[in-house]
C-alpha cells in the first residue's frame, strides 16, 4: 500500500512535467512555411535561395539541394528548410541545439518520416476518431524516435500568448509585457528573442568582411535562429494558444484542447476578424493566414542580409557565428536584453496581424475547459454477470452464471491525455461491497430440486469486500511500482519516459486506445486487478457441496476471487469543468478460490475437498469522479 502511494506521489509531481500542449503539428508547421517561401517573390526567393546554397556547404548530406522541398514525403534522406521550424521547440530546445540534431543525428530523420506519415494519415481521415487514432499512432512513434519529445519544455507556458493584461493595450505595449526581463517565459518573447538574433548576424553577413567559410557559418547561424523564431511566431496562431494560459495544469490542457478542435474566434491587432484552429486541425485559411506573417518575417532576414534593414551596429563584439543558445526548457522567465529601438519599430508590421490573446482571469475572459487530469474522488457503482464452469465441488462442471451488484468509492490520479486523448495513464485504488445472487447451476441436476431456490445452488447467494487497483505499466504490470520511487531519485528523465510510454500502451504498445464511432475499445490486460473478499464477515458463508465418496456435506467457507479486465469498451464519455462521468463495459476473466473450510455437521466433521472456479464475465460501470484543483 506504501508502493501504492508513492507511486500516485511520484506521478502527481510527474504530471506537471508530462503535459504536452504543443501547438501545431509537425507537418502543419512545415506546410505553414512551405507556403510563406512560396509565396515570396521571385526576387525574395533568389536571395534565400542563395543564401540556402552557402548555408549547405559541407553539409550537402543532409539538407537538400532548393531551400524547400514541396514534394518530400515519407522515408527522407534530407530536409529542407521548412523542416527547420517543425523541429524546433518540439524536437529541441534551442537553435545550437536544434541544429546539432538536424545536421549530427540520424533519428530526426524518423521523426520527419513519422511526421510524414502522419500528414497522410490525417489528409486521408474521414471523421475524428480516424483523426485521434493517427495522432495517438504519430505520438507513441515520436516518442520512441525522439524519447524526449514528451517532456520537452513542458514544465513552462513557452508555445503560448501571455494572457491579455489590460483590455486597452495596444501591441507595443503588449510586446514590451512580454519581452521584458522576468516575465514569464512565452511564444512571442522567444519570437522576439530569436528573431532579433537572427537579423543581427545577416547584418554581420551584410558587411562582407567575411572569408567563405566565415559566411557560411554565420548564414546557417542565422537561418537557425530564424527558423527556431518561426515555430513559436507560429505557434500564436494556434487557437488553444492563443486563448490564454492562466488556470491549473488541469485547465490548461482543457482549454488548449477544446479551442485548438473547436476553433477561436478574435482579432489581430490591426482589427482584422479571424477564427482561429489548432494542432492537428489546421485549415487552408489557418495557413494561409499564418504563412502571410511568416512571410514578413523572411523577408525582415533577407532585407537584413541585404543592408535593408539595420537593427545594430556593434557587430564583432554582439554576434555569435553560432545559433542562439537560450534553453527554453532551462528557464522559466525572460533574462534581461537591450533590443535596439529600430528592431521594435521593424517588429511592428508583423505584430499588428498576429491574433490579440485572451484576457486574464477575470471579467471578460475566455471560458475554461479542464482536461482529466489530477487527484480525483469518485464513486463507481456497476453491475455484473459471471459465467463459472462449474461449482467448488469437485463433480459440478455445469455451466451456470452469477448476477451480482457492485458499489465502490475510488481515489486516484488523472493522467489522461498526456500526449493525447488516446492516452489512459489512469491510476486509482477503490473499496466498495458486493453483492452477488445465487449461482443459475444447482449442486445437483435433478428435476424437482429448483422448488428449493438458492438453498441447493452451487454457489449460494453471497456479499463480500472488494478492492481494485489500476496502474500503468512499461514492460510487465507493476513496473512502475519499483522503477518510479528509485527513478525520481536517480534520473527523474528516464521514469518520466517510462510514465510516458506507460499511460500510452506500453513498451509493447497493447494497451493503446481505439476511438471508433460507436466508442473506444482498449486492451487492458495487467493494467488493472481487482480482489473480492468472501465470507469475511460474522456470518460466514455456508453451501452444500458433496465428497469424493457421494456424500452431501453442509460447510461454511471463505473465498477470495482474484479478477483481471481485459477489454474495456467506453460508449459514451462527459466532462465538466471539475467532474467526469463515464459509461464503461469491462470484460473480465478470474479465478475463486475457495478456502478455510468448516463442516456445519455436528456428527461428520470432516470436509470436502473443494477446487477452484474459472470464471469469464462483463460488468457495466458507471464511472464518477470529481477532481481537484492542482
Amino acid at each position: 500500500m506504501k508502493k501504492i502511494f508513492s507511486l500516485l506521489f511520484v506521478l502527481f509531481i510527474l504530471s506537471f512535467e508530462l503535459i504536452t500542449t504543443k501547438a501545431w503539428v509537425y507537418p502543419e508547421h512545415r506546410d505553414i512555411v512551405l507556403l510563406a517561401i512560396q509565396n515570396l517573390n521571385p526576387g525574395y526567393r533568389s536571395i534565400l535561395d542563395k543564401l540556402w546554397s552557402e548555408a549547405r556547404i559541407g553539409y550537402e548530406f543532409r539538407l537538400t539541394e532548393s531551400v524547400i522541398d514541396a514534394t518530400q514525403t515519407t522515408n527522407p534522406t534530407h530536409l529542407d528548410y521548412a523542416s527547420f521550424p517543425a523541429i524546433a521547440g518540439d524536437h529541441s530546445t534551442s537553435a545550437q541545439n536544434m541544429l546539432y540534431n538536424i545536421l549530427q543525428t540520424n533519428w530526426i530523420l524518423d521523426v520527419a518520416d513519422i511526421t510524414a506519415k502522419l500528414k497522410i494519415d490525417i489528409a486521408n481521415s474521414t471523421d475524428r476518431n480516424m483523426r485521434v487514432n493517427a495522432l495517438r499512432n504519430s505520438d507513441i512513434r515520436l516518442q520512441t524516435a525522439d524519447p524526449d519529445y514528451a517532456t520537452r519544455a513542458g514544465h513552462n507556458n513557452v508555445h503560448f500568448l501571455l494572457s491579455l493584461f489590460t483590455p486597452n493595450e495596444n501591441s507595443t505595449e503588449y510586446a514590451f509585457e512580454c519581452i521584458k526581463e522576468g516575465a514569464e517565459l512565452n511564444a512571442l518573447a522567444i519570437y522576439v528573442w530569436y528573431h532579433y538574433s537572427a537579423l543581427k548576424k545577416m547584418n554581420k553577413i551584410a558587411t562582407g568582411n567575411l572569408t567563405q567559410t566565415e559566411r557560411s557559418e554565420l548564414i546557417l547561424a542565422a537561418l537557425a535562429d530564424e527558423g527556431f523564431a518561426l515555430h513559436f511566431l507560429e505557434d500564436i496562431f494556434a487557437a488553444g494558444h492563443a486563448a490564454g494560459t492562466w488556470g491549473d495544469a488541469s485547465q490548461q490542457k482543457g482549454t488548449h484542447d477544446y479551442y485548438n478542435e473547436h476553433g477561436l474566434k478574435t482579432t489581430t491587432w490591426s482589427g482584422k476578424s479571424i477564427i482561429l484552429t489548432g494542432d492537428a486541425w489546421m485549415r487552408n485559411v489557418d495557413a494561409e493566414f499564418a504563412a502571410s506573417v511568416i512571410k514578413l518575417s523572411l523577408e525582415q532576414l533577407i532585407d537584413a542580409s541585404q543592408k535593408k534593414i539595420f537593427v545594430n551596429t556593434d557587430y564583432d563584439t554582439q554576434v555569435n557565428s553560432l545559433p542562439e543558445n537560450f534553453d527554453i526548457s532551462q528557464n522559466e522567465f525572460m533574462p534581461s536584453q537591450k533590443f535596439d529601438h529600430k528592431f521594435m519599430e521593424i517588429l511592428a508590421p508583423i505584430l499588428h496581424d498576429t491574433p490579440i490573446p485572451g484576457l486574464v482571469k477575470g471579467l471578460g475572459e475566455l471560458p475554461r475547459f479542464r482536461a482529466e487530469l489530477g487527484p480525483f474522488f469518485g464513486f463507481s457503482p456497476s453491475i455484473k454477470l459471471t459465467a463459472i464452469n462449474g461449482g467448488f465441488g469437485l463433480k459440478q462442471k455445469t455451466v451456470g452464471v452469477i448476477g451480482g451488484l457492485e458499489g465502490s468509492v475510488r481515489f486516484g490520479l488523472g493522467l489522461d491525455g498526456i500526449l493525447n486523448e488516446a492516452s489512459d495513464g489512469l491510476v486509482f485504488l477503490d473499496v466498495g461491497w458486493r453483492q452477488d445472487g445465487s449461482s443459475s447451476v444447482g449442486i445437483i441436476a435433478e428435476q424437482g430440486t429448483e422448488n428449493y431456490g438458492s438453498y441447493l445452488a452451487a454457489i449460494p447467494g453471497r456479499s463480500g469486500f472488494s478492492a481494485r487497483l489500476r496502474l500503468p505499466f512499461f514492460i510487465v504490470p507493476g513496473d512502475l511500482l519499483i522503477a518510479g520511487p528509485i527513478l525520481l531519485l536517480l534520473s527523474p528523465k528516464d521514469l518520466a519516459e517510462m510514465a510516458v510510454i506507460a499511460a500510452n500502451g506500453g513498451l509493447i504498445p497493447w494497451h493503446l486506445g481505439m476511438a471508433t464511432p460507436i466508442g473506444r475499445f482498449q486492451i487492458v490486460l495487467g493494467r488493472e486487478a481487482a480482489v473480492y473478499l468472501f465470507g469475511r464477515t460474522k456470518q460466514r458463508d455456508a453451501i452444500f457441496v458433496f465428497s469424493e465418496n457421494g456424500d452431501l456435506n453442509f460447510i461454511s467457507y471463505r473465498s477470495t476471487q482474484i479478477e483481471f479486465p481485459f477489454l474495456e469498451y467506453r460508449p459514451s464519455r462527459s466532462f465538466s469543468t471539475d467532474q467526469s462521468s463515464t459509461l464503461l463495459i469491462q470484460f473480465y476473466g478470474g479465478v475463486d478460490i475457495p478456502h478455510n473450510l468448516i463442516s456445519l455437521e455436528a456428527d461428520n466433521p470432516s470436509v470436502p475437498k473443494l477446487e477452484n472456479i474459472w470464471y469469464l464475465g462483463a460488468r457495466v460501470v458507471f464511472d464518477w469522479r470529481h477532481y481537484f484543483e492542482l
